[in-house]
């Protein structure tokens, strides 16, 4: 028998035992694990703890996608209703104007009324989005100061 074949017979051999050895237990006809036994059973584990974790997560976030798209599915239908409540409510304030007004006046009230408050609402959204600082200022800086910090020399 050369020496690749006694290798490659030893490769066999170990692999044999490591398969029927369970984890945790060392192999058979041995009283002692090897370091390199509680090496691979320490990644093992650890292996099979992550994928558990992320199945467990995955499982976690679908359950939480289908309620919350069941939720925003709901609220726009809600905002749709509420849409079409309120243009029957403009109507309706149209049609009482007509009461002291012809038909057309009221609604012409109606629209300039709604226009006045789009421009305002306009006029707001512009102001507050120029207060907005979209750049996260604080956390670049951070980040250049900790950058410098770990910089070799200092």
């Amino acid at each position: 028998m050369g020496t690749f074949d006694r290798l490659d017979t030893d490769r066999n051999d170990l692999a044999d035992r490591s398969a029927r050895r369970l984890v945790g237990r060392p192999a058979e006809g041995e009283t002692e694990r090897t370091v390199g036994q509680l090496v691979a059973d320490a990644s093992h584990d650890v292996s099979a703890l992550v994928r558990s974790e992320i199945q467990l997560a995955k499982s976690e976030v679908t359950a939480g996608l289908k309620i919350g798209g069941k939720g925003a599915g709901l609220l726009g239908g809600a905002g749709f209703l509420a849409l079409l409540g309120l243009i029957f409510l403009f109507h309706t304030l149209a049609h009482t104007l007509d009461v002291w007004l012809p038909l057309w006046a009221g609604y012409l009230i109606v629209t300039v009324l709604l226009f006045a408050i789009a421009g305002v609402l306009a006029l707001l959204g512009v102001k507050a989005l120029k207060k907005a600082k979209p750049m996260p200022e604080k956390a670049i800086r951070n980040a250049q100061e900790t950058v410098e910090a770990i910089k070799p020399g200092r």
